[in-house]
């Protein structure tokens, strides 16, 4: 059976490394996938595929985009209908966006450890994990002085064995309508 994947990619377009649209589409495509198509410039690509196990897949794309690109591309594969559950599950009910405070999706490779209870906040009172999925954290950042104070990724630690990437929650319901166009 076909399934819709986004893939949500770290690395791309930060860090002085820039990738066209038209090339990521390109590289998706060269891997056989179907229905590429990309939204905004910062590694959100959607595709189809009859593969199942989204492990291999994951490490597929991963493989290929580094040798084509010179460097490593941690990729999140999530379905549709996952988006939707993180996008549905919206714990930040409450919390106001102001010009202090954003609301941010951290999209998991693998669960987080059990340990890991939200709410956590960090040691700088930085950001906040105020609730989890399992393909998704959900941090509100505090900036500083204009500035994010540290990456809320870290507090998964380096025992956690998967990746993750980030994107603002407002912007992951634009991704998740697009995807479903």
């Amino acid at each position: 059976m076909t399934q819709t994947y986004m893939a949500f990619l770290r690395a791309i377009n930060v860090g002085g490394r820039t990738v066209t649209m038209e090339r990521l589409r390109g590289l998706f495509t060269e891997l056989g996938l179907g229905a590429v198509r990309t939204y905004i410039q910062s590694g959100n690509v959607f595709f189809t595929t009859d593969e199942t196990d989204r492990a291999a897949l994951t490490a597929r794309v991963e493989q290929h985009l580094e040798a084509a690109l010179g460097y490593a591309v941690p990729t999140v594969l999530c379905t549709v209908a996952e988006v939707e559950a993180i996008v549905d599950a919206d714990p930040f009910a409450g919390v106001e966006v102001t010009p202090e405070v954003r609301l941010c999706v951290l999209f998991l490779s693998e669960p987080l450890p059990g340990a890991l209870t939200p709410p956590v906040t960090s040691p700088r009172g930085d950001w906040e994990l105020v609730g989890t999925t399992p393909h998704a954290a959900f941090v509100v950042l505090h900036l500083r002085n204009g500035r994010f104070g540290g990456n809320p990724a870290a507090l998964f630690g380096k025992a956690y064995p998967g990746t993750a990437t980030s994107r603002f929650f407002h912007t992951t319901v634009k991704i998740l309508a697009a995807a479903k166009k």
